[in-house]
């Protein structure tokens, strides 16, 4: 057997053990969908995403959960290119092709990655608050009092995402989520996941926090979403949720209620951008199986 070089990348902080953690394999080439499967299955992290040469770009990326390839994920190419930057990548722009099309991405100076979203799209769903608020184990008049000017709605930059608004942090927080019936409602309204959130956040310099939970792709709660963060910015862009002074930068907090907080930075403009840090806390190698060999991998 051969082994491959992997490493681990706690995305969207500078601290070990916070964040979100992803699986990088700096050089997929010749590993096969299904090796990388069973790595990602292996690693048993929500993603990891696998570099690879491409045609079309400066680089190719393809990311996968311990069950199924995804298309896109905002920690795991923030983990992705907060690596390669530790490794010699030089701050400035580069490419990457993604199973949604080529995406730009820019490095820093001080070591932040800048991942630029797909076009937004925003639509407004009609799923009833009692139905929300009963799949989320939060009370309906919470959602109903922060549902002023800022409806129900599916938004996308890449990934779609219920966006759901709640009056409190205490409301978000003492939220007891339905995971069936999350699925249930995520099905019916075409979204990856619901991204529960409020503008009560933890420091006055924060625009929000959120939660999202996404168990029909494997995920009950994610500890800090970068695709999510990403159609939240537009869509409070797009319902004027700060008039005509929306801000240069967002600050989103997420993580805290399973003990990896982190921030996400969402820029929306003439396009939609999403920025963290990233640290690597875990460096190594990795036995790869045989192409379609059922036996167990070796760490």
């Amino acid at each position: 057997m051969n082994t491959t070089r992997i490493v681990q990348v706690d995305a969207f902080t500078d601290e070990p053990c916070t964040g979100n953690p992803a699986g990088v394999v700096p050089d997929a080439d010749g590993l096969s969908s299904y090796q990388m499967q069973t790595i990602a299955s292996e690693m048993a992290l929500s993603e990891t995403a696998f570099l690879r040469t491409s045609d079309e770009a400066d680089r190719g990326i393809r990311y996968f959960t311990p069950a199924q390839e995804v298309d896109l994920c905002g920690h795991a190419t923030i983990g992705s290119f907060a690596f390669l930057h530790d490794e010699g990548l030089e701050p400035g722009t580069t490419t990457l092709e993604t199973n949604v099309g080529v995406l730009e991405i820019e490095v820093a100076d001080d070591g932040a990655v800048w991942m630029t979203q797909d076009a937004p799209t925003i639509r407004e769903v009609d799923v009833g608050y009692s139905r929300v608020a009963d799949a989320l184990g939060v009370e309906r008049a919470a959602l109903e009092g922060a549902s002023d000017d800022l409806p129900l709605a599916v938004a996308s930059t890449g990934l779609p995402f219920l966006v759901v608004p709640i009056t409190y942090l205490s409301d978000l927080g003492n939220a007891t989520p339905e995971m069936a019936a999350i699925e249930h409602l995520t099905d019916a309204v075409d979204a990856t996941g619901i991204y529960l959130c409020t503008f009560d956040a933890l420091e006055a310099e924060s625009t929000l926090h959120g939660r999202m939970f996404a168990p029909g792709a494997g995920v009950p709660e994610d500890p800090v979403t970068g695709t999510a963060s990403g159609a939240v910015g537009a869509y409070l862009d797009h319902f004027g949720a700060f008039d005509d002074d929306m801000p240069d930068e967002l600050r989103l907090e997420q993580g805290h209620y399973v003990d990896r907080p982190g921030l996400v930075r969402v820029r929306v403009g003439d396009a939609v951008q999403v920025g963290g840090r990233g640290v690597t806390v875990l460096d190594g190698s990795l036995l790869v199986p045989d192409d379609e060999d059922d036996d167990i991998l070796e760490a």
